[in-house]
């Protein structure tokens, strides 16, 4: 759990309009510390289950934050992950170039295709 002045100064760095509070972006940061605390209270209990349990669900809800984000406002999300340094935001963008890089090569199969009928129709009409 996160004092008051540690919270404060998370959303103060992170609030996008002066009376921000719960915007994804300031939620994200938030949970971002709490996952660091709850990692640094597991490494030295190593079997306290109800905090790893409640560490998966911080994880959780920081993931379906970062993908609403990204969905919504891609530029302030890739902002987000690089001020944070999150691995997980890393992960989000490559799958996103991946996808675009297999759109793009559909859409140039598409392309030969309609190119090769064509050029096949041209060829006929000559005939």
């Amino acid at each position: 759990m996160l004092d008051k002045k540690t919270k404060q100064k998370i959303i103060n760095k992170f609030k996008i309009h002066e009376s921000d509070t719960g915007s994804s972006p300031v939620q994200i940061a938030i949970l971002t510390e709490e996952i660091k605390q709850l990692i640094e209270h597991l490494k030295k209990h190593k079997h306290d289950q109800s905090s790893r349990r409640g560490l998966l669900r911080k994880v959780g809800e920081r993931r379906r934050l970062l993908k609403y984000l990204q969905k919504e406002n891609n530029e302030m999300f890739k902002k987000l992950a690089k001020n944070l340094k999150l691995d997980i935001a890393k992960k989000m963008i490559e799958d996103e170039k991946e996808e675009l890089r297999k759109e793009q090569e559909l859409l140039a199969e598409d392309e030969l295709k309609t190119n090769t009928e064509e050029s096949g129709e041209t060829e006929k009409k000559e005939e």
